[in-house]
């Protein structure tokens, strides 16, 4: 099941958001290693995301291979930048081609309608 009913609303999957997610702070780093303020702007307009919720996504990432990090000192403080890896790019890159595939599937059930 995709989707939820609460109170009349519709609510996605917390599996099929967190992958939407995830798919999401990738490409925000995919042109270029970045650092958290940064990637929730990039994201800005495309997908709300909080501090509290990108970091554990960061860190989910990093445990799997998808990003590697480093930390530098920028205006007297650390701060940790995040790159992308070649199986980041390949998480990526299927993450898109699921997106496309639930687009098809909501054309074809909708004709690109709510």
């Amino acid at each position: 099941m995709y989707s939820i009913m609460y109170s009349g609303v519709l609510l996605v999957d917390i599996q099929l958001k967190k992958g939407i997610l995830d798919v999401c702070v990738l490409y925000a780093i995919s042109n270029g290693e970045s650092y958290g303020y940064k990637i929730i702007s990039d994201l800005t307009g495309i997908i709300d995301i909080s501090e509290s919720t990108l970091y554990p996504i960061l860190k989910r990432l990093e445990v799997g291979g998808y990003v590697v990090t480093h930390t530098a000192e920028f205006s007297g403080r650390l701060r940790r930048y995040y790159k992308i890896t070649p199986l980041g790019l390949k998480k990526l890159k299927s993450g898109r081609d699921d997106l496309l595939e639930i687009n098809t599937i909501y054309k074809k059930l909708f004709g690109g309608r709510i």
